[in-house]
């Protein structure tokens, strides 16, 4: 703000100067008395540089403007125009700043001004009326309608911010409609589902000859498996419904170790290695390096033979490299099916800058995927 009223301040005494400039040339240019003409220039001087005073004294100014051309008509009999570009600016200034009595008696005091000196000088009613309307109507005018159009302007910027909060008003409460009806929807259909298959599975378990273990342990499999997606969905049910509180954090780094037993369990062999010195990372990226391991994992379960997966997390200064490799199965590379779950983790990695390679490696048969994410040197 303050900037701008020292901006403001330097063009009114920009203003005021050039109206001594031109006035007071005029003054010098006139055919009077040295003394005279001294006399007059410093009068001059002296109220143009009241132009460069603050609003509140537009009247007062405009007042000692009309008076000059009154007391040399009587003093030089008119001989010397000492402040005709004072007289139009103070015209401005009144209709510009002030408002009622004070912005009527302004207008009153320079078009009294410009009658009186007009029929001294012999003029007829109609020059004196154009003398008026020049001198002081016009510049008055011009001040009201600068104002008028500012403050119209002002409206429109106010209404046009207004509008806009409430179009993002509008957008944000259809987004959170949305986001409730998807967790509605989540909640009355996956959930029962995925809730059955946990019980499904736990009462099949039970229901085992004691003998049977490794069905018993796929069946144990399920349940866990089971679990962990009811406590995602739940934690995905919370941020949909805008619940960011801490028991609805999602899962991060911290929780790979679980991630990778679930996988165990489902009899693939899954492996974790770390490279590097490990760091903190933001929480969303944190979030966001678990679910593309996760889909990793679940791209090995799904196109990987008995051999299993190996993901390993390589911290360096500036970056984080997640790499999966595994062995593909048989017929798993079909040309034009879409792997959802790679543009899936292409995008993850792109939110953050990060970059995604995937393929089959030279030997034919080894599938890797790597993604990279930049970070801050440390």
């Amino acid at each position: 703000m303050y900037p701008i009223k020292l901006s403001l301040k330097h063009q009114s005494w920009l203003v005021a100067a050039t109206c001594m400039v031109a006035d007071g040339g005029f003054v010098l240019f006139s055919r009077c008395p040295p003394w005279q003409t001294a006399a007059v220039l410093v009068l001059t001087l002296a109220v143009d540089a009241l132009l460069a005073g603050p609003p509140k004294s537009a009247g007062w100014v405009a007042a000692v403007q009309a008076a000059v051309p009154v007391l040399l008509l009587f003093t030089t009999g008119g001989r010397i125009h000492a402040n005709e570009a004072g007289l139009l600016i103070a015209g401005y200034r009144a209709g510009a700043w002030l408002r009622g009595a004070p912005a009527w008696g302004s207008l009153g005091v320079l078009a009294a001004s410009g009658a009186t000196c007009s029929l001294v000088m012999g003029s007829d009613p109609l020059r004196t009326l154009l003398v008026v309307a020049k001198i002081a109507v016009l510049p008055w005018l011009v001040g009201r309608y600068t104002t008028a159009r500012r403050a119209y302007l002002a409206e429109l910027e106010k209404r046009s911010a207004m509008e806009k909060a409430d179009a993002e008003a509008a957008v944000t409460k259809a987004i959170t409609e949305e986001r409730s009806a998807i967790a509605r929807d989540l909640h009355d259909v996956i959930v029962h589902h995925v809730s059955a298959i946990g019980l499904h599975a736990g009462a099949a378990r039970l229901s085992l000859p004691n003998g049977d273990l490794q069905l018993a342990t796929s069946l144990r499999s399920v349940e866990t498996s089971s679990r962990a997606a009811m406590v995602d969905l739940r934690h995905l049910l919370d941020l949909l419904h805008g619940d960011k509180s801490e028991g609805a954090r999602q899962p991060g780094l911290d929780n790979l170790d679980e991630l990778f037993d679930g996988v165990r369990a489902a009899g693939t062999p899954a492996r974790l290695e770390v490279r590097g010195r490990p760091r903190d990372v933001p929480e969303s990226l944190d979030i966001t390096v678990y679910r593309i391991i996760q889909e990793m994992l679940t791209n090995a379960l799904r196109h990987g033979d008995a051999s299993g997966v190996t993901v390993t997390l390589e911290y360096a200064p500036d970056s984080l490299t997640i790499t999966a490799a595994n062995t593909a199965g048989v017929g798993d590379d079909q040309p034009g099916s879409v792997r959802r779950g790679l543009v899936g983790m292409r995008n993850r990695a792109g939110m953050f800058a990060g970059t995604t390679r995937y393929g089959l490696e030279p030997d034919g048969r080894t599938w890797r995927t790597v993604v990279t994410f930049p970070l801050e040197a440390s």
